[in-house]
């Protein structure tokens, strides 16, 4: 870079204002200290340390903006350099609009100071040197920090992948709780996990798409990405069914699975199993709804050997049947075995239909699940089955 046109300067004089320059240098730094002190909050709050390594960067900032000045035809020192007197803690806390407040400080302090520190006639050439620095200074600082933030960013994007693919097979340990705060995870609220496919598999851009989406759907999120299948865990302290409800256009065609709602990250995997099993297991109800509950998948899951879906039917539905009074249970199988007729299953009971209907009502209100829904007499028609098959044959 070349100097910025003046009138001609005397050679003999030519050395005075580098020299001006070099000699206010501890009036421009304490200048500056004051002034980065009464302007900028985030500097008061600092510890005092830290507000002690920020001394050592504004006065390096001046040292690099004189010797700058006494060269001016080489590139200024970059933010890094400036940055390289204090700990790397220190750049961790202050952003690029940090650093870029501090620049214009330490600028304007130069200005103010440009009369007084320039020979008589070249306060412009001073004031000119000064802004060709600072717009330096600034284009290194926006390169530096988006540099960091592509590093940054891709190592995001590896640590979960690496955190969705460790739900995902049922991991769950303190190095989990540390990964996921790392990634930004508040851990307020419960979880769940959603599992679909797309069409073809996502690009950088339309990755991003869906992580923004899912950030502004939910309080805490992840993406995992995992060829044609995308696995999103969602979290925090509000609806997050309904949350996970407005996703759905973000999958491709076929089924979308939703995990059961689970506590806390630290029990997500055991709802990225149910969901995962679900997605499996929906080709066998082609008219699910979309998207599914994986619980709503019990039977499908346990065709597939799904031993979870197993026990669910069975501590849900046959249990309490098998627990309850009033022939519930032999009612029910009843109903069940006779085409599902109130009728017949009276007939075969010797009651009065009302009585069969009573009493599918209390294997209604024991399961959740109501037997005069064709749907719902079918999960019961399994968890039956189940049940008779874990107590064994009959001697």
């Amino acid at each position: 870079m070349s100097r910025p046109a003046t009138d001609p300067v005397d050679p003999a004089a030519e050395s005075e204002p580098l020299r001006r320059v070099r000699e206010g240098t501890g009036l421009l730094t304490t200048a500056a200290l004051r002034r980065v002190d009464a302007e900028l909050a985030w500097h008061r709050e600092l510890p005092a340390e830290e507000r002690s390594w920020m001394g050592l960067v504004v006065q390096a900032a001046i040292t690099s903006f004189v010797s700058w000045y006494a060269q001016p035809t080489g590139a200024p020192t970059g933010v890094s350099d400036i940055f390289a007197s204090a700990p790397p803690e220190l750049t961790r806390t202050i952003s690029l609009q940090h650093t870029l407040q501090l620049v214009r400080v330490i600028v304007d302090v130069v200005e103010t100071h440009s009369d007084h520190l320039a020979v008589p006639g070249g306060e412009r050439d001073l004031r000119e040197a000064v802004l060709r620095y600072s717009r330096e200074v600034a284009f290194s600082a926006a390169e530096v920090y988006a540099r960091a933030a592509e590093v940054r960013g891709a190592w995001d994007a590896r640590l979960e992948a690496l955190v969705v693919d460790a739900l995902m097979r049922g991991e769950s340990d303190d190095s989990l709780r540390s990964r996921v705060a790392a990634l930004g995870w508040s851990g307020h609220g419960s979880a769940l996990v959603m599992v679909g496919t797309t069409e073809t598999k996502l690009d950088d851009v339309k990755a991003a798409e869906l992580r923004r989406a899912t950030r502004r759907a939910v309080g805490d999120s992840l993406v995992g990405i995992q060829a044609d299948r995308v696995v999103l865990v969602l979290g925090g302290a509000g609806d997050l069914l309904e949350a996970a409800q407005s996703l759905v256009p973000r999958f491709g065609p076929g089924p979308v699975v939703i995990g059961p709602l689970v506590p806390d990250i630290a029990e997500a995997g055991r709802s990225a199993t149910a969901a995962l099993a679900g997605i499996a297991a929906a080709r066998a109800w082609p008219q699910a709804p979309r998207p599914v509950q994986a619980d709503d998948l019990l039977p499908e899951r346990v065709l597939i050997g799904d031993l979870s879906a197993r026990h669910t039917l069975i501590d849900q539905a046959f249990e309490p049947l098998r627990a309850s009074t009033g022939s519930v249970l032999e009612t029910l199988s009843a109903y069940l075995g006779t085409g599902r007729s109130l009728e017949a299953a009276a007939r075969s009971l010797y009651v009065h239909p009302n009585t069969v209907r009573y009493r599918l009502r209390k294997v209604a209100e024991l399961t959740g699940w109501d037997p005069l829904d064709a749907r719902e007499s079918f999960v019961l028609q399994v968890a039956l089955a189940l049940g008779e098959l874990q107590d064994g044959p009959t001697p």
